[in-house]
């Protein structure tokens, strides 16, 4: 099967055919349009995993804008992380290069996934 940016995908299933459901205000606060999430329904979307800090996105079928890509991992990102990246000091990396640098105790991580800040734990090779 060859390869595409929709292989990553997961799925959301939430059924509320036995449940009374979430109320549209507390809904809109989720990000979800009034009425996906009511009695008796079931809502069902794609999900994504951004490379960049292992956030899982819910693709929102409403969304109208496009979703941010990264050429370099090609793979789609969340939009957390698609701003970090148009920032002047960015630096790619994935959420995994970053586990590893970590893992090897050469380094440690401040500020989010999105927006990590490396530091350089002064080991002879840090």
């Amino acid at each position: 099967m060859p390869f595409s940016k929709k292989s990553h995908d997961g799925e959301l299933f939430v059924d509320h055919r036995a449940s009374p459901g979430i109320p549209d205000e507390k809904a809109r606060r989720m990000g979800y349009a009034p009425g996906q999430l009511r009695e008796g329904g079931i809502f069902e979307c794609a999900t994504l995993g951004c490379p960049h800090c292992g956030s899982v996105v819910v693709l929102n079928p409403l969304r109208a804008r496009e979703r941010a890509h990264c050429y370099q991992c090609n793979r789609y990102l969340c939009d957390w992380c698609d701003a970090a990246r148009h920032e002047p000091d960015y630096v790619h990396r994935t959420m995994r290069e970053i586990a590893d640098m970590i893992s090897s105790g050469k380094w440690t991580m401040s500020g989010t996934m999105s927006r990590p800040i490396l530091t350089p734990t002064g080991g002879k090779d840090g």
